[in-house]
């Protein structure tokens, strides 16, 4: 799949690249999916010398598409300088565009600032960022009058308002809600027969909607919203080119098997969980570590997480074994950003698989690697930083230390460790309103205090 961008890296060699200031797509932000990491990076840079140059004609649409670069240079990499570059060169697109008096081009500009501050949300867990990403859409759609600032801005409205109903919706608003997205979709599809560019957003607001219908439906036990969210994740690959669309294809492709994953764990069913495993593991095969790090490592998340489950389902210590194999993938680029909540969450699941495969083998080595991998995270791990991250370490260590005290029969220690690491991890889970995780953890504390009343 991603041949033509190897091709494309051997044909412009280092010192070609020069000498094409503007960069290999010459602002075609269609293109950028062809470029692995390295390149798009180049590309970035070129595209910041493009539009600094004296010279240049129509300078803020250059820092536009210098923002849009380094965008999706901080969403394959998690590298939060380059999504502060692209932060900057929208707020200066947008000043630029204003001075003109260009309305439509000073909301799309802004609805580049929204789309930084939402990646820096979701990547990095920094909710207040979604604030500022509101305003900025609601900035952007008032001043709309065509082209795609004003289906942007609502599907990144939807986005906002779609995570904070995660927690709250019953299945009937969250169907509700799903469809208050076809209306954007629909006048994304409209612009692509004209615009290149719009077919990938409109099939990344499908998957907007996939990825809330899958969390709607994993929390409320809900199989017709997997089922939609399955479907929609489909519909989104089937509609791109995988030659010339490969990551947002993959993309689809990864949705597509958590909301199989998914859909299997609900009901137990082990050929529903190995379909969703298979149905990732496809798309890792069609995705390489250099084109983009960042989904690489989400794409081995999912997977082990649907191998976890299907451990779990079947009582295999085979699948958790593997789980934890991409586990330990996905940490070699998880490593490089100590900053991102996923890495926390992947060392945590990794843990609780080492301990599920120790208790079903009775192999006590296991649990002694895991309990030292589970302690090296959490002295890594700020919990000012990464409260939540924190908290599931600390919960994730009780379990370990649970597993110890069933597995040999005594207890030397450990259950008082667990229930001071519980006593840590509720506090935070009650004060962030997480609710489902405050039940994990009590219900910890409860199994470990019987045995001592």
């Amino acid at each position: 799949m991603f041949e033509l961008g190897r091709e494309l890296r051997r044909f412009f060699a280092p010192e070609r690249l020069k000498a094409h200031s503007d960069g290999l797509t010459r602002g075609d932000t269609s293109l950028l999916e062809l470029l692995d990491s390295q390149l798009l990076a180049q590309e970035a840079k070129a595209a910041d010398v493009a539009a600094g140059r004296i010279g240049a004609k129509d300078k803020a649409r250059r820092r536009l598409e210098a923002a849009i670069v380094w965008r999706e240079v901080a969403r394959r990499t998690g590298d939060p300088v380059a999504l502060r570059k692209a932060a900057a060169a929208a707020e200066t697109a947008a000043a630029g565009f204003e001075a003109a008096h260009r309305k439509d081009g000073w909301a799309r500009a802004r609805c580049e600032q929204a789309y930084c501050a939402l990646l820096g949300a979701e990547v990095f867990g920094d909710p207040g960022l979604n604030a500022a990403a509101e305003v900025a859409f609601r900035d952007a759609r008032a001043e709309a009058r065509g082209g795609l600032a004003a289906p942007l801005a609502d599907v990144g409205q939807l986005a906002i308002e779609g995570r904070r109903a995660l927690d709250t919706a019953d299945s009937a608003e969250a169907s509700a809600f799903a469809a208050r997205f076809a209306a954007p979709i629909h006048a994304l599809d409209a612009i692509a027969k004209r615009v290149t560019v719009a077919r990938g957003l409109a099939a990344e607001a499908r998957l907007v909607r996939a990825d809330l219908l899958c969390g709607w439906g994993g929390r409320l036990k809900d199989v017709e919203l997997l089922d939609a969210a399955a479907r929609e994740a489909a519909a989104a690959a089937e509609r791109l080119d995988s030659a010339y669309e490969p990551l947002t294809w993959v993309r689809a492709k990864i949705v597509h098997g958590q909301a199989l994953a998914l859909r299997g764990e609900m009901s137990g069913d082990v050929d529903g969980l190995a379909a969703g495993a298979s149905a990732l593991a496809l798309a890792l095969d069609n995705l390489t570590r250099e084109h983009s790090p960042l989904d690489w490592a989400r794409a081995q998340v999912a997977l082990a997480q649907a191998l976890q489950a299907l451990g779990e389902a079947s009582s295999d210590a085979r699948a958790f074994e593997h789980a934890v194999s991409c586990y330990d993938r996905a940490g070699l680029v998880l490593k490089e950003t100590p900053a991102l909540p996923l890495r926390g969450q992947a060392a945590g699941a990794r843990a609780v698989c080492l301990a599920r495969a120790a208790e079903i083998t009775g192999d006590l080595a296991v649990l002694d690697a895991a309990e030292a991998a589970m302690k090296i995270e959490l002295a890594n791990l700020s919990p000012g930083r990464d409260p939540v991250g924190w908290a599931l370490s600390q919960l994730h260590l009780a379990r370990l230390y649970e597993a110890r005290i069933t597995m040999t029969g005594r207890e030397r220690g450990e259950r008082a460790a667990a229930l001071m690491s519980l006593d840590a991890a509720l506090d935070v889970f009650a004060e962030h309103g997480l609710r489902s995780l405050s039940v994990l953890a009590y219900d910890a504390v409860e199994r470990l205090s019987e045995p001592a009343a």
